[in-house]
């Protein structure tokens, strides 16, 4: 026999929690950059650590290979502040 789980609300309303000035400042700027920037800016970072690598800079191109992810990851969370908005 299982004891009955309590169940907790862990979602925030909107309004709920203001975001900082610093967040809303680059959210402001960021906003202005067109989606596509991030896309372009992942393909051109790996056709350069592509480039590092084929140079014989295996670190430098293991290192600039990191950035993609992180680039498309600002890209998303653009998009999602343009749909959605912010406080």
């Amino acid at each position: 026999m299982t004891a009955p789980r309590a169940e907790f609300e862990m979602s925030v309303q909107a309004h709920q929690h203001e975001e900082g000035y610093v967040t809303k400042v680059i959210e402001h700027y960021t906003s202005m950059v067109p989606s596509g920037v991030y896309l372009t800016s992942a393909f051109a970072v790996v056709g350069l650590s592509l480039g590092l690598r084929v140079a014989g800079k295996k670190e430098m191109a293991h290192f600039v290979g990191l950035w993609p992810a992180t680039i498309l990851l600002m890209g998303v969370y653009n998009k999602i502040v343009k749909i959605h908005g912010s406080d």
